[in-house]
């Protein structure tokens, strides 16, 4: 694959095999752009943009006039701008209710260059991908609070997340220097 921005987590779909990964959206656009991207790469060879096009259809301001936009693979789905989206997994355990089956977790990892007092940072926060056919439909928080109620100050970033073969889902933490645990009581 072509034009991937630092991409750190990536996954193969268990149900197809094809390969979805991270990328984090550059800095110097503004404190809500460009979002982090989760692509889907489905053959040999696709383009993702970098460092022409961020998110669905943000031009690079020294680039993007290079190439037209149609070069290069839609994102499957932005993500928040800085999250720091790195580290991500499809959901292959029993525990969890049948909802987060083959969801892709993301470990957001968290912002550090949004400006201004009472401008909150973006990630901190474990997100969810679902899928449907073969495409990301919908992105939302599944656990979060690593940010205090400010916004701006942290005692922790997620940086990664595993599914153990119980079904559990450990997420480590590379601030606190901690693991967690997240279970789930049917």
């Amino acid at each position: 694959a072509h034009g991937v921005r630092q991409s750190v987590g990536h996954d193969w779909d268990p149900r197809t095999g094809e390969l979805w990964f991270t990328d984090n959206g550059r800095d110097g656009l503004g404190d809500n752009s460009p979002p982090d991207e989760l692509n889907h790469a489905t053959r040999k060879g696709q383009h993702f943009g970098f460092p022409y096009f961020y998110g669905i259809d943000i031009p690079d301001p020294d680039h993007g006039e290079k190439r037209p936009i149609s070069d290069f693979e839609s994102v499957a789905m932005p993500l928040a701008p800085h999250a720091a989206a790195i580290g991500m997994k499809f959901y292959t355990g029993d525990m969890f209710p049948d909802e987060y089956k083959n969801v892709i977790f993301i470990a957001e990892h968290g912002s550090w260059n949004i400006s201004g007092e009472g401008n909150p940072y973006n990630g901190y926060r474990i997100t969810t991908v679902k899928m449907e056919n073969n495409e990301a439909v919908s992105y939302e928080t599944f656990a979060e609070g690593w940010l205090l109620d400010d916004g701006r100050q942290r005692f922790g970033r997620p940086s990664d997340v595993r599914v153990l073969t119980d079904g559990s889902m450990l997420v480590s933490d590379d601030m606190a220097h901690v693991l967690y645990r997240i279970t789930y009581n049917r």
